[in-house]
């Protein structure tokens, strides 16, 4: 696949953002590109489920957005799975620049190591205040919330078990409720 991506320069978010097309999934950290593989059947229900469950406790001043959305800085332009924000932090309107409150991931079998480590390290640094990464093979959930600029495992948790989040807002969590139906 010819992706006609400029070669040899450091490209900036607005760069990546200019090279959008409807089939194309790319993402920008620190000035480096990743094509991203299309998400699947599994992956998107679970997204859907998340969505769902943030929606039904979600305060009237915030929001729920999901990928492909980008958020940006100067060197990075990322599409989380899903992301609640505060639409009065918002600057511009397309591209947006906006530190969402909650950034969520669907880990897949091709992006769970890039999930984990370099957007996790990303968000870290940009302060995002919590980031949450669901499994939906093993039913699982995992939290992380920013104190003194570092990411604390707040919940890792599978199966049946609620758990509830505090932070952006409170919404109970049941880790095996998120898998697809065809996972449960």
């Amino acid at each position: 696949m010819d992706l006609d991506l400029p070669q040899g320069q450091v490209l900036t978010a607005y760069d990546v953002w200019q090279l959008w097309e409807p089939d194309r999934r790319l993402e920008l950290i620190d000035g480096v590109v990743t094509v991203m593989a299309g998400p699947s059947i599994e992956h998107q229900r679970t997204q859907m489920r998340l969505i769902k469950l943030l929606l039904s406790a979600l305060p009237e001043h915030l929001e729920v957005l999901a990928a492909p959305f980008d958020i940006l800085s100067a060197d990075t332009a990322v599409q989380p799975d899903v992301m609640v924000i505060d639409p009065a932090a918002v600057v511009g309107t397309d591209p947006i620049e906006v530190c969402p409150l909650l950034v969520g991931e669907i880990l897949s079998p091709s992006t769970a190591l890039y999930d984990l480590n370099t957007k996790y390290k990303r968000y870290e640094r940009a302060g995002i205040p919590s980031y949450w990464a669901v499994d939906p093979l093993a039913g699982r959930l995992i939290v992380w919330e920013l104190r003194d600029n570092v990411y604390e495992t707040v919940v890792d948790r599978t199966g049946d078990r609620p758990w509830t989040a505090t932070s952006p807002f409170p919404v109970t969590v049941v880790p095996s409720a998120l898998a697809s139906a065809s996972e449960r």
